[in-house]
């Protein structure tokens, strides 16, 4: 699993936003270096004061944006897809170029199969692959479309799909609580990670946790 290009939109906009229903403006200390924020003292305390308050009065979480490309397996992405509420993705496609390239085990995240692996664990890997490519190469002989059909209905979850993902802090808050002691290791572990290394991940994400 790999998380690649992570970028981080407006927080000024958000932090100055989480200002006005008060119009509290000149309390304002937060200053930015060269787009990254030094959160200041009486901003920080209002944001962890509103994040602890709850969703609705910390609306400001939704205006802080990340985008970032994740590789990660198809059974990973069946789990993600249940976060659809505010976030927006563009995929690799299975449908237009799963025949286009070598299917290797490389292709694929076997981590855990490799771990444990014997000669007969190695061997099933290495038929699943030359399965998928001689169809693949008979798919490209041939333009059958059933031989593609059955390419896709054979392939294994654990195949790797990119996706560039866009969403807010206040969605990587709910997945964060929701998913970090998932026994998925790439919830627990990878995800977890990742957001931690996002600024003011402990300050903001995961403030006030339980």
């Amino acid at each position: 699993m790999k998380f690649e290009y992570t970028e981080v939109f407006n927080f000024e906009g958000a932090l100055r936003g989480m200002r006005n229903p008060m119009n509290s403006w000149d309390a304002a200390d937060t200053v930015f270096d060269y787009g990254y924020p030094i959160e200041g003292k009486d901003d920080l305390a209002l944001a962890q004061k509103l994040v602890k308050a709850g969703t609705d009065h910390s609306k400001f979480m939704r205006q802080i944006i990340v985008s970032v490309d994740i590789t990660a397996p198809l059974y990973w992405w069946k789990e993600f897809d249940t976060y659809k509420v505010g976030t927006v993705a563009n995929s690799t496609s299975t449908m237009h170029k799963l025949a286009s390239t070598e299917i290797t085990p490389d292709c694929f995240e076997f981590d855990s199969v490799t771990e444990m692996c014997g000669e007969i664990d190695i061997s099933v890997i290495g038929a699943i692959c030359n399965l998928l490519e001689n169809y693949r190469n008979e798919y490209q002989r041939t333009g059958d479309k059933r031989v593609w059909r059955a390419l896709i209905q054979l392939l294994p979850s654990s195949w790797l799909q990119t996706r560039t993902i866009t969403m807010s802090y206040q969605n990587l808050r709910a997945m964060y609580f929701a998913r970090r002691n998932h026994k998925l290791s790439e919830w627990s572990a990878d995800f977890v990670a990742w957001v931690m290394s996002l600024p003011y991940a402990r300050e903001l994400i995961t403030y006030g946790g339980f």
